[in-house]
């Protein structure tokens, strides 16, 4: 639904590919890829502006600043990342 991801670092700690530098609880990183979600394929109506102002409450964000956040971090981390030719 999404292009964004969250990876398992240990224990219950995780990194999403919208929050970089962060590391999430299995919780939040729920929440997150939940407003990643929410926003993949249409811009949010009224209803999903209220849902998502809870949803980023947990991560100690605005709605706007998450979704914000998650149209600015376009990084496609399930393609295979490209290999930087070499000059010789």
């Amino acid at each position: 639904m999404t292009t964004h991801i969250a990876r398992c670092v240990g224990g219950d700690r995780w990194v999403v590919s919208w929050l970089p530098g962060r590391t999430l609880s299995g919780q939040q990183a729920v929440t997150a890829m939940t407003i990643a979600s929410t926003i993949a394929d249409h811009a949010p109506t009224e209803s999903d502006w209220a849902v998502l102002d809870g949803l980023a409450l947990g991560l100690g964000l605005t709605a706007r600043e998450a979704v914000g956040m998650v149209a600015s971090e376009q990084h496609d981390l399930r393609r295979p990342a490209t290999r930087p030719r070499s000059l010789e």
